[in-house]
């Protein structure tokens, strides 16, 4: 990171110092589109497949185009049943994309109606369009083994057995069962490597990418992604373009890169809008003002919010609606408001939660406990943090679960494939991968065990309204990950350290970041990431007196304040931390790592400065440090100029 290397300081822009929270629900919120209705099989009639590309290009004129030729056809006498149950799948696919999915199961029905359950690959085609738009639990039962059926009637491999499982891996994703999704598609996408099977590969694709997404596993998902837009791109499918834009936006947001997020859902939301496509451009508002609410920009976040709202409301989209009011509530807290925050939050969670996506509903309960400590209203806001902590705890177990779980199924079915063909490499990296995954979970599961036996403990021990407060206020002064005083809290710390100072008693800061830490967390990943700062805060707790203070400034980035102390002393303290920081003990997932850190300290008496202007000018010398080839301590100007000692100029040198 880029620093200024001058003295003046620069203000934190409004809200950053909360911006390690937000982040960590906004990843527990992330929600993932459904998956896109098509037609998997290329028909042979001509008629037919012009009425599918009419319909990929623009859902609506094709619906209409498709719905004159069913109405001629039949008209005809005899009817060409086939090709009318072909039609009829076309018309289930046009309102499927247009998500009517009432209307799509009618057409579908229709269809099958006609065609008798055989071998002919139109009926799986039409079996698999309902299934794809069967939403309520009656529509969905008996699917998984209608299709499981329908499988047995062709060969295995075959251009209708992929579709089949395609259709089966899609029904089995939105009834949360990834492991089985994920076998399904995998082994649906690796038997499409046909020219003639190139269309059901990128259906394949397209939903693979959806749930490896949802399970965490970004750079596979994103990879097939990529995959689905170039062919969208190149066929000029601007419905499926806009899914698999939305699609690739909501992993930048999983992965906090909200910028390139916003670009996706931008473009997503110009080609639903040339569509006539308002829940396509609903969503985009959605998620815009999702990730503008991480990027602090609150008014053009409200901007969006409100658009997605008005039109989740004309389409009386209940479980869209109830996100967007989440969202907006958020905004409304941030903003002072938390008594309009507090009003959207009981509106949303006015069922308990049972009409939100599992995910969104953890992190409504954390608003609105926040909600209601801003109003003073702690019996209240302790009953919804205990409900988030136990739904947090309950989900992010769950979640890892199934990673574990996806993991499994991707490797049995890479170990099934290869015993066919020459997939042996594929099957080595698989099983590296599902090694390293139940390191992180083993690791995660003991965290998450110890986090909620100490907040059963402490919820136990709250007895009165006074120990209610009491809780809250520690809760927000507290660093969840490194278990240190957060940015606000510290700050507080510093601040009256610094009036100290003023009055002749001297102050030592230091501000201290962490080598290359963006690399630890590219190369080992965030799991191991994590545990270096949590391995940094107890170390250093020991090393520490009890009256100095470590806290979490922000990312990597630690403040270190030594109230009574002397530049000398500061000096040699930090150099301590820094040598007992190499010796930290190593992980088991990043053999050979060795963590440092570089330092800026300015140290202060009898002069009455304001934080920011000390923060300002530990930062310099902290940029000195990192200008210097890192893992070093320097000092600013002013420290330095007071120093005396021959100890502090060894130490400074060093």
């Amino acid at each position: 990171m880029d620093r200024d290397p001058s003295c003046s300081g620069v203000a934190e822009p409004p809200g950053s110092a909360n911006r390690g929270w937000v982040l960590s629900l906004a990843l527990v919120g992330a929600v993932l589109p459904q998956l896109a209705a098509s037609a998997c099989l290329v028909n042979s009639d001509p008629e037919v497949r012009q009425s599918f590309a009419s319909v990929e290009r623009n859902p609506e004129a094709g619906l209409a185009q498709v719905q004159t030729r069913i109405a001629a056809l039949t008209r005809v006498s005899p009817v060409d049943t086939r090709r009318l149950a072909a039609l009829y799948a076309v018309e289930a696919a046009a309102y499927g994309e247009l998500k009517l999915d009432g209307q799509a199961r009618q057409a579908a029905r229709a269809g099958l109606a006609l065609i008798p359950p055989d071998s002919d690959p139109i009926h799986g085609d039409l079996l698999g369009l309902y299934a794809d738009n069967a939403i309520e639990a009656a529509d969905m039962d008996g699917l998984v083994a209608r299709l499981q059926a329908a499988r047995a009637a062709h060969t295995d491999a075959s251009g209708a057995d992929v579709c089949l499982l395609i259709a089966l891996g899609r029904l089995q994703f939105r009834e949360e069962h990834p492991a089985q999704a994920v076998a399904n598609l995998t082994q649906a996408y690796r038997a499409s490597t046909a020219p003639e099977l190139a269309e059901a590969r990128i259906a394949a694709a397209s939903a693979l990418s959806a749930v490896l997404g949802n399970s965490g596993d970004y750079r596979e998902a994103l990879a097939l992604n990529q995959e689905v837009i170039d062919w969208n791109t190149a066929h000029g499918l601007t419905a499926e373009l806009a899914a698999s834009l939305y699609l690739r936006g909501r992993i930048f947001t999983a992965q906090h890169d909200f910028g390139l997020a916003m670009a996706q859902y931008a473009k997503a939301r110009q080609i639903s809008a040339s569509l006539r496509d308002v829940q396509g451009v609903g969503a985009a508002e959605m998620s815009t003002c999702e990730a503008l609410i991480e990027l602090d920009e609150l008014a053009a976040a409200r901007q969006s919010c409100r658009s997605a709202e008005h039109i989740f409301s004309e389409s009386r989209s209940g479980p869209w609606l109830k996100q967007t009011q989440a969202l907006r509530s958020r905004i409304e807290l941030a903003a002072g408001h938390a008594d309009r925050a507090l009003r959207l939050l009981d509106s949303v969670l006015d069922h308990g939660g049972a009409d939100l996506p599992p995910r969104q509903i953890a992190p409504v309960y954390y608003t609105r406990s926040r909600s209601e400590a801003a109003l003073h209203d702690y019996p209240s806001a302790y009953e919804d943090l205990e409900g988030y902590v136990r739904r947090y705890s309950a989900q992010n177990e769950l979640d890892r679960s199934e990673q574990a779980a996806v993991a499994t199924a991707r490797f049995d079915t890479d170990r099934q494939i290869a015993q066919n063909s020459a997939l042996r490499r594929e099957l080595t990296l698989a099983t590296e991968r599902l090694e390293l995954r139940k390191r992180e979970l083993t690791w995660t599961i003991a965290v998450i065990a110890l986090a909620s036996l100490v907040m059963a403990l402490l919820m136990r021990l709250l007895i009165s309204n006074h120990r209610y407060r009491r809780d809250l206020q520690r809760l927000a002064g507290q660093d969840s990950l490194t278990g240190l005083p957060n940015r606000r809290l510290t700050a507080e710390k510093a601040t009256a350290a610094l009036a100290a100072a003023a009055a002749h008693r001297p102050v030592s800061m230091a501000l201290i970041d962490l080598d290359h830490f963006k690399s630890i967390n590219d190369r080992y990943g965030h799991a191991v990431g994590d545990h270096v700062l949590r391995e940094f805060a107890q170390l250093a707790r020991k090393l520490l007196r009890s009256t100095d203070t470590l806290g979490r400034w922000g990312g990597e980035e630690f403040l270190l304040i030594l109230p009574d102390t002397t530049i000398d002393a500061a000096v040699a303290t930090v150099h301590r931390m820094r040598a007992a920081t190499a010796e930290m003990p190593q992980v088991e997932a990043a053999r050979g790592l060795v963590v440092s850190f570089s330092a800026g300290i300015a140290s202060r008496s009898g002069i009455a400065q304001s934080l920011d202007e000390v923060i300002a000018c530990a930062d310099a010398a902290l940029y000195e440090a990192k200008r210097g080839g890192r893992n070093l301590v320097r000092l600013d100007p002013e420290t330095h100029r007071s120093a005396e000692s021959g100890l502090l100029r060894t130490l400074y040198n060093a």
